[in-house]
């Protein structure tokens, strides 16, 4: 069942939203050549404790972190640990929430000193991917409007999007109704409706869409090995635009 929320509980949603976004600042700000991703992650915890939230994703359905960490061909989900960041990797950063029962989801991939500039073209394209589906996320759409948004987008600039991993519901819950995949023809689905709230997350891959999961369980890769990014924002949608919730 999709549920609208009210202005009470949007306030609230702003807040977890605004804590997982300034949760990925003080992140960026430490990432760099020589910086293992579980020292990342132990700031990440001690931030979101320190200001009174908890951790979204520690201990959900069994992850072990505070954040997802995944590095180059990992797309999601990756397990933050001994790894080194180098020189020229990317890093994409999940994050999650909570505060007053109330989630807040966001993700950013960056770079890891001088990239590429194929690395740099990613990474952008993935966020302006991120930012076409939101503009198509207003009262009155469709649900696949936003998804056809950002496939056309990304696959116009050459890439693919992972389609084994999709956008959700947010709420009370991380995972709340619909589902909102990354790819598909446009006017499908529900109708869009004032205060829904949304998480969007397009994967872009320099390759080709398919993806596989490691033996950890968790950290999905691309098959064949090239570059991955992922942004994502919590939304609400407020008449004809849509709010982000996911700033600081």
């Amino acid at each position: 069942m999709i549920v609208c929320k009210s202005k009470r509980e949007i306030e609230y949603l702003k807040k977890a939203g605004a804590l997982a976004s300034w949760t990925q600042e003080k992140m960026a700000e430490i990432i760099a050549p020589g910086i293992t991703t579980r020292e990342i992650d132990r700031l990440a915890e001690d931030f979101i404790v320190s200001n009174g939230a908890r951790p979204a994703f520690k201990g959900y359905r069994g992850f072990p972190a505070t954040v997802c960490t995944s590095v180059n061909n990992e797309v999601v989900h990756g397990i933050p640990g001994k790894r080194v960041l180098e020189e020229g990797d990317l890093i994409s950063l999940d994050v999650g929430t909570i505060i007053d029962g109330f989630y807040g989801d966001c993700a950013r991939t960056v770079p890891v000193g001088k990239v590429s500039d194929e690395a740099e073209r990613l990474i952008r394209i993935t966020r302006e991917s991120l930012q076409m589906g939101i503009s198509q996320a207003c009262e009155g759409g469709r649900l696949t409007d936003i998804s056809h948004a950002i496939q056309k987008y990304a696959e116009s600039r050459g890439y693919s999007v992972v389609r084994d991993y999709v956008g959700h519901g947010i709420g009370r819950s991380m995972h709340e109704a619909p589902q909102i995949p990354n790819f598909g023809p446009p006017n499908r689905g529900p109708r869009l409706r004032r205060g829904m709230t949304l998480a969007i997350e397009p994967m872009v891959n320099v390759g080709g869409y398919e993806v596989r999961t490691l033996e950890d369980g968790w950290t999905v890769v691309t098959v064949d090995g090239t570059l991955s990014a992922h942004f994502e924002d919590t939304i609400v949608i407020d008449g004809a635009t849509a709010q982000v919730l996911t700033q600081p």
